[in-house]
């Protein structure tokens, strides 16, 4: 049972350095994390009594 309790922490750790890695080199292969921007107005209309 402690050996597969190593073998997932091994596991957990290689995963989270791969999406760390990826988030670092994705950029250089063509993988866009921005998020989409564009300017949004709407009419707000205030019921002041």
């Amino acid at each position: 049972m402690a050996r597969l309790v190593k073998y997932l922490a091994f596991l957990l750790i290689l995963a989270a350095i791969g999406l760390v890695a990826y988030a670092y080199v994705g950029p250089w292969f063509g993988a866009d994390f921005s998020a989409p921007s564009e300017e949004v107005r709407k009419p707000v209309v205030l019921n002041a009594d």
